[in-house]
């Protein structure tokens, strides 16, 4: 006999009506809103509950993308529902990163539904195609765009559907979990993220281990620990220079050519997942690049969302962080508001932010009418050219 609990897990947790352009969604527009560098979408809803979202640009040209599907997430009509949240932290340039808003959620239901349903597996397959896209992608304009190969991405991912969570990370964008403590009547903060930096011990370690012939496959340079000296994150998407031998060569730029060949990737694209059962002490999710994380501890931001009203909620965590940016350099908000992009990012990084609060009602239903949705972050002021 299949136990009610399993039944809840195991069934599809949402089958959408879907609503048109003129539906009365709470938060304005469905592609939010643009105010100077910032981007915005401060309430709507998901299938599991209400979201807000917010980016802040500081680079000449916006490297963080993000996206919110949430309803089929696959492409049979059968298949399951729920929400998709990814965050995309460019380096080196956007284009790594718009592709991955681009395509990486079309390969997931891609997956899916050959899987006929979600899982760890579903996930990795899309990432590990994604970037294999992207490299086929390197390889048609080595020619012409060699510096293409020198651009990367990290890459967060969050699903939320038949009441399980599933985490996925490569790079150092992170996930925390605002967790309600009965006892204590605290909610407090839970890291579900493993991050890929090389700054962390235990990221470095790995890399020696798969690099033992390797004496500086990390180096300490200017205070700050790099893969082969030149990228902190050790796995991502793109950065096709540290994935294939062919593309650290000439007409690479010097400066990202290594001095000896390799056999293998340095970098990784294969994701850390998790995959864990919510409970109703479960109260929200805040995903964020690690701009956000410079700034601010998983607990002071978890506190701010606790405390604040869920409308404008990413917003006020951003405007936070630019807060502490600017405390750190001894200046006032308002003086740092005036500093335009490319400059800005001497100050801080470019930030995305998507807190999906978590309805316990809403987790656990396996039926629900609500909009189908679609969000893409940013906006992002072009560089003059």
């Amino acid at each position: 006999m299949v136990s009610t609990t399993l039944m809840k897990l195991v069934a599809p947790c949402w089958k959408p009506s879907v609503e048109g352009e003129n539906s009365n969604n709470r938060g304005g527009d469905v592609s939010g809103r643009l105010d100077g560098l910032l981007w915005y979408k401060d309430s709507g809803h998901h299938v599991n509950g209400d979201f807000s979202m917010a980016v802040i640009q500081a680079n000449n040209l916006l490297e963080d993308h993000s996206q919110l599907e949430s309803g089929p997430l696959s492409s049979l009509e059968s298949g399951p529902h729920g929400t998709f949240v990814g965050i995309y932290d460019g380096h080196g340039g956007p284009e790594a990163s718009r592709f991955l808003n681009e395509h990486l959620f079309n390969n997931f239901k891609k997956f899916t539904s050959e899987n006929q349903g979600m899982s760890a597996d579903v996930i990795t397959k899309a990432f590990l195609a994604t970037e294999e896209e992207f490299l086929s992608l390197v390889k048609k304009q080595w020619i012409i765009k060699p510096l293409l190969a020198s651009v990367g991405s990290c890459c967060l991912v969050g699903v939320v559907c038949s009441g399980l969570l599933y985490i996925a990370n490569a790079g150092d964008s992170r996930v925390v979990l605002g967790r309600l403590e009965k006892t204590v009547k605290q909610v407090k903060a839970v890291q579900l993220s493993i991050e890929h930096n090389a700054s962390i011990e235990s990221v470095r370690e790995e890399l020696r281990s798969l690099h033992p012939d390797d004496p500086q496959i990390v180096v300490l340079k200017h205070k700050v620990w790099r893969v082969k000296g030149l990228i902190q994150v050790s796995r991502s998407i793109g950065d096709a220079y540290l994935k294939r031998q062919e593309f650290n060569k000439e007409p690479l730029l010097a400066k990202f050519r290594l001095s000896e060949p390799f056999h293998k990737p340095i970098l990784k694209a294969e994701p850390t997942i998790l995959v864990q059962k919510l409970y109703p002490e479960d109260q929200f999710l805040i995903f964020a690049s690690d701009g956000l994380w410079e700034q601010l501890s998983s607990q002071e931001a978890v506190d701010i969302v606790q405390n604040y009203p869920r409308n404008g909620i990413a917003r006020k965590l951003v405007k936070a962080a630019l807060h502490e940016a600017a405390k750190k350099r001894e200046m006032r908000y308002s003086d740092l508001k005036k500093i335009d992009r490319g400059v800005r990012r001497h100050f801080h990084d470019d930030i995305t932010v998507v807190v999906l609060f978590l309805d316990s009602h809403l987790v656990s239903r396996s039926y629900w009418h609500g909009p189908l949705l679609s969000v893409k972050g940013g906006g992002g002021v072009p560089a003059s050219t």
